[in-house]
């Protein structure tokens, strides 16, 4: 109603005097109620045309503020009854120039104008022809113009700082609600792998082995934390021990049983048989915390009695000799699964590189490749296609019957490093059933020496999202990667990667299931089941020989001969 009745009588409903104007109706309010004396124009005054303003009034104690915009406003209302500016300078009135802000004490010129903002032209007139300086005129001109912003200014600021002290609280509190949840989250991926045993596809721990004390136990301990003690403490290569195996909540490992691709046609037969067997005496000598199994019911079992399942895996088909028979021999020697290729070819596969030879870069599986896989389906002995080429990937995921697994590797998309699985590769998989073991190898996951915790789950993710959540693993590679992933730099940090899986990615109980063992228990329950079935049906050994494309005579000193007669 207020600003109803100044729209009337003012020109103009602008903020500064409008302000002020609802200011002076209070005090025409409670003059008219009683208040205060009332201050009404007398006839004589009104005659002579003299509009008195509130100077006029002894009985009117206004604010210094109101004077103020009474004496500066240039609007032509009557403020209220109160008057205007024209008033004071007319009547001469000494208190019109006397109030605490600097005045123009001048007519103004204006067209319209009545919230104190500057108008492009003006004249300042002094009708007591008083010199006012440039600098208080536009001191006033300034503060006429600041003095509305301001309070605006600290309505704004007092909101920003309550908003802040509401906001402390539970910025304060937000740190510790969140080490509390993931403290939680942590707590139940102890429970489930108490539940379900984690099972990691690749450790080179019996290579280190035969590397710093030629496969002698008698002088390496275990037990001990392999940190302190040297040449381990000092190798980029070491990430294992049993104390960090108990912390990482580890409850099966493939052991590798590695040859170098330099002892091909060479010694690498029994160098390779050489690594199986101090996998076995490993298991032996800690039999109250590792324990040889060969199967599914193997695995289980061993978890059930808080054990490590500890299972072996021949790395490289040239540790075959190109010998059907020496597959079949490391098998009862408990190997349970092949990797076809390591960073070489073979004669009837070819790897990831293609080093060997180059002209065959796309090599896939000749026939005698094919055989292979066919023998490791009726041992029961899982197809590895980690370190194959592309082609052999392709090959092995059309012919094979039973589910293949690849022990360590990760998505070709996120890195295009040869060792890693491009999607419609992945993609065969799912059809295939089978599972890829993600690495933790900085140069897999991020193509580069560094790597970091969410990069590796980018990769689990990927493969979650490509092939399905029922075809992906954990194949760290720990003790033959020299380049770890930032939070995931030993064997012990397998909880800590599930936890952020359930924290930060949406991974429910039953899917970390999965990732941990439950996937490839899976996959290696459903090669046995092929195994037994091809076993009822009498399946044979297979007895062909490998017959070399080229008739050109190996070296004097390779092992690998083709006696025909």
């Amino acid at each position: 109603m207020v600003e109803q009745l100044l729209q009337e009588r003012c020109g103009r409903q602008l903020s500064s005097c409008v302000r002020m104007n609802t200011r002076l109706a209070g005090a025409e309010f409670e003059l008219n109620c009683g208040k205060k004396q009332s201050s009404r124009r007398s006839t004589e005054q009104r005659e002579r045309g003299h509009v008195p303003g509130m100077f006029d009034r002894e009985d009117v104690d206004l604010d210094l503020d109101l004077k103020y915009h009474l004496q500066t406003c240039t609007c032509s209302c009557n403020h209220m009854g109160f008057g205007n500016y024209m008033d004071y300078y007319q009547t001469g009135y000494p208190d019109a120039h006397q109030t605490s802000r600097p005045s123009t004490s001048g007519n103004v010129r204006r067209e319209g104008l009545c919230n104190g903002q500057v108008h492009s032209s003006r004249e300042y007139e002094s009708p007591e022809s008083s010199v006012v300086s440039d600098r208080d005129r536009q001191r006033t001109v300034y503060e006429i113009q600041v003095r509305p912003c301001a309070g605006i200014v600290l309505v704004i600021i007092g909101f920003v700082v309550l908003l802040i002290w509401i906001a402390l609280p539970s910025s304060s509190e937000a740190p510790g609600s969140f080490s509390s949840h993931r403290e939680e989250t942590f707590e139940v991926v102890r429970r489930i792998l108490e539940e379900v045993p984690l099972i990691d596809g690749h450790n080179d721990l019996p290579w280190n082995i035969r590397k710093f004390v030629h496969n002698q136990l008698m002088y390496f301990n275990f037990s001990a934390d392999l940190t302190t003690v040297e040449p381990w403490s000092k190798s980029n290569w070491s990430q294992t021990d049993l104390p960090r195996l108990r912390k990482g909540m580890v409850g099966a490992q493939f052991w590798s049983a590695y040859v170098p691709c330099g002892r091909k046609h060479l010694d690498g037969v029994q160098t390779t048989m050489e690594q199986i067997d101090v996998i076995r005496r490993l298991a032996e000598t800690y039999s109250s915390d590792l324990q040889l199994v060969t199967s599914v019911k193997g695995i289980r079992e061993a978890h059930k009695v808080r054990k490590i399942a500890s299972l072996i895996g021949v790395e490289g088909g040239h540790s075959l000799g190109n010998s059907l028979a020496v597959l079949r021999i490391f098998h009862s020697l408990g190997a349970r699964y092949l990797t076809l290729t390591h960073t070489c070819d073979t004669l009837w596969a070819g790897c990831c590189s293609g080093l060997d030879s180059p002209e065959n870069e796309h090599q896939g599986l000749s026939p005698f490749g094919l055989l292979v896989l066919r023998e490791l389906n009726r041992l029961g002995m899982m197809v590895d296609l980690s370190h194959t080429s592309v082609k052999t990937m392709e090959d092995a995921l059309n012919y094979t019957l039973a589910p293949v697994i690849f022990s360590h590797s990760c998505a070709y998309s996120l890195c295009t490093s040869l060792r890693n699985v491009p999607d419609h590769v992945l993609k065969l998989v799912a059809l295939n059933d089978g599972i890829v073991m993600v690495s933790f190898y900085s140069y897999f996951i991020s193509c580069n020496s560094t790597s970091t915790l969410e990069q590796v789950i980018a990769h689990i993710n990927h493969i979650k999202n490509v092939a399905g959540e029922d075809h992906v693993g954990l194949g760290a590679g720990y003790d033959g990667i020299n380049h770890t992933t930032k939070g995931l730099e030993d064997v012990s940090h397998y909880p800590q990667l599930l936890t952020s899986l359930m924290s930060n990615h949406s991974w429910t109980e039953d899917q970390i299931k999965k990732l941990a063992g439950n996937n490839l228990l899976r996959v290696f329950s459903k090669v046995e089941k092929v195994r037994d079935e091809w076993k009822e049906d009498g399946m044979k050994p297979v007895e062909d020989i490998l017959v070399p494309l080229n008739k050109e005579p190996l070296l004097p000193n390779c092992t690998d001969g083709y006696n025909m007669t």
